[in-house]
């Protein structure tokens, strides 16, 4: 959960997530040194005499046009092994359905017979002291931690987004089609998350509450639904 006058990301509780803020702070650490450069440059031009003389200048050329390059390349690497690690989906623990409508979330536990329930949010004046207003729903997604969850979004009217910040999780929920990603969480918490598509007047009230417990908690729920 965000805190007030937070400047950063929330605390990463999946392993994508720690490579998606350290890959942010490697494109702004570049970033500076590209503005520092181009400020030390501009300067530097300022304070010299104005001249008129014409310089051979190829070496100056031949850096300005390898520079960039390298620079992109430091760019371009990680970035795209944080795009094959979140596409990558190998054998998961547990396979997940959430369903978005107007407004609100239905989940399906597809490897348990009836185990699927909506999710809507928690009216204001239903709220139990210490819950987070527009942000608790009334069933929250229950997953074991330490666990490769792959979870199948779609969507039954409009567009969708399925997005918790904290896990590193954005997926568009579009009517007739299946989209998937698949996140561990590496500790036990409760995660927050928001429809990011603006799908109609109720956008913003169709929050997401992930729940991430021991695997014999989950056990525990999970027999108690289904029994």
């Amino acid at each position: 959960m965000a805190n007030p006058s937070q400047l950063g990301f929330q605390d990463a509780s999946s392993p994508i997530m720690e490579e998606l803020i350290e890959f942010h702070d490697h494109a702004l650490m570049v970033a500076l040194m590209i503005c520092s450069l181009v400020l030390y440059l501009l300067t530097l031009m300022l304070m010299e005499k104005l001249s008129s003389n014409t310089v051979d200048a190829q070496e100056v050329e031949l850096i300005w046009t390898i520079l960039p390059a390298i620079v992109l390349i430091l760019l371009a690497l990680p970035s795209l092994q944080i795009l094959y690690m979140m596409d990558e989906l190998d054998e998961p623990d547990l396979t997940l359905k959430a369903i978005g409508h107007q407004w609100y979330w239905s989940y399906e536990y597809t490897d348990f017979k009836d185990l699927s329930f909506d999710s809507y949010m928690t009216p204001t004046t239903d709220l139990l002291p210490g819950y987070f207003r527009l942000l608790e729903v009334d069933h929250r997604v229950i997953i074991p931690m330490e666990s490769l969850i792959r979870i199948i979004i779609t969507a039954d009217d409009v567009l969708h987004s399925w997005t918790v910040p904290t896990l590193g999780v954005k997926t568009d929920a579009i009517p007739g089609r299946l989209n998937q990603t698949s996140f561990i969480t590496t500790r036990p918490g409760i995660f927050y998350g928001q429809c990011s598509e603006i799908c109609g007047a109720n956008h913003s009230f169709m929050p997401i509450v992930v729940e991430s417990t021991p695997l014999s908690h989950f056990e525990a729920w999970s027999s108690l639904l289904t029994s």
